[in-house]
């Protein structure tokens, strides 16, 4: 784990690892798109994880080309309070049904399928309760698994993208040998869950009626830092969303101490890297991209996830 040196809150000590997670908890709490229509979570190379950020971030920029019409049904949340006020947070702790953990064979793609499908399943039951809990209509993503190359709205595949979200046809891109390849076949099936719950994090977020604000607002700015903004916060929330997921459905997925490092040190090397110029800084900074999806394993429910109100904005760069 990366130290935090963000501001803790009045009145709690920092005493180690776990007196900073209580602070960072708390602060968070209190203080408490279209979207990058592709979102890559997946490294240059293949010996990146568990390594420290390098220069830039291994993530590809945003693909905004292709963004669906705003969605007619009066009940989803639109404007900025879909982003500040949405209704799914006040949806309290998910509450999915039970997930055992499936077999992984990280060297055969079949098996790799299998342990996505399985997965997706159970984040397909736990977010489709939440929205139900929030009044808001929720439309399951497809699946694309792919083993050979193909096309999709927002991108070719396979690419320096081992999976992404595409927005346009609500879909989530994972490849069943690439994705392997470019976390140098790590055979922790916790990382590859997490990895499929922050894309399907940004399902949730266009479902939630977060994108096409976020998008409209991200492509008035004038400059790429600035833009970049926004796209930070986008997704840092996914970060945290994944978190949510991972940490509800613990108890019949549990994950050992060891997972819980792989998949933080995963999101600490997937981070923009600490000397990036602001034209590259899309994803936020190792701790931040770690305290986010810290915080959804603790707290296991969206509101722990609003990263559009944080006063501090340090905790967004």
């Amino acid at each position: 784990m990366r130290a935090f040196t963000g501001r803790p809150p009045a009145g709690q000590s920092g005493g180690g690892t776990a007196g900073r997670r209580t602070a960072l908890y708390s602060a968070l709490a209190a203080l408490l798109l279209g979207l990058t229509l592709i979102t890559v979570v997946a490294t240059e190379g293949t010996d990146r994880f568990g390594a420290e950020p390098a220069s830039t971030s291994g993530r590809s920029d945003p693909d905004l080309a292709g963004t669906p019409d705003p969605p007619a049904d009066t009940r989803r949340p639109s404007g900025r309070p879909a982003l500040v006020d949405n209704p799914l947070y006040e949806t309290g702790r998910l509450m999915p049904l039970p997930c055992p953990a499936p077999q992984l064979d990280v060297h055969d793609p079949a098996s790799v399928e299998r342990f996505l499908d399985t997965i997706t399943d159970c984040l397909d039951d736990a977010w489709k309760r939440q929205f139900d809990e929030a009044g808001i209509p929720f439309e399951t993503p497809k699946r694309v698994y792919w083993s050979e190359g193909g096309s999709s709205p927002c991108r070719d595949y396979p690419s320096a993208a081992g999976a992404f979200y595409c927005r346009a046809v609500k879909s989530v891109y994972i490849g069943t040998s690439d994705v392997v390849e470019k976390w140098g076949g790590n055979e922790e099936g916790a990382v590859y869950a997490s990895l499929l719950a922050h894309e399907y994090g940004h399902h949730v977020q266009g479902e939630a009626g977060l994108l096409e604000y976020y998008h409209d607002k991200r492509a008035e700015e004038s400059s790429r830092p600035e833009s970049n903004e926004w796209t930070r916060k986008s997704e840092l929330q996914a970060n945290c969303l994944a978190g949510v997921f991972l940490g509800a459905i613990e108890v019949s997925y549990p994950l050992e101490e060891e997972d819980v490092d792989a998949v933080l040190d995963d999101a600490a090397a997937t981070a923009d890297r600490a000397d990036a110029p602001d034209e590259d800084r899309t994803h936020g900074t190792a701790e931040n991209s770690v305290l986010w999806l810290e915080h959804g394993l603790e707290q296991q429910s969206p509101g722990a996830c609003n990263t559009w109100s944080v006063e501090d904005e340090s905790l967004v760069q």
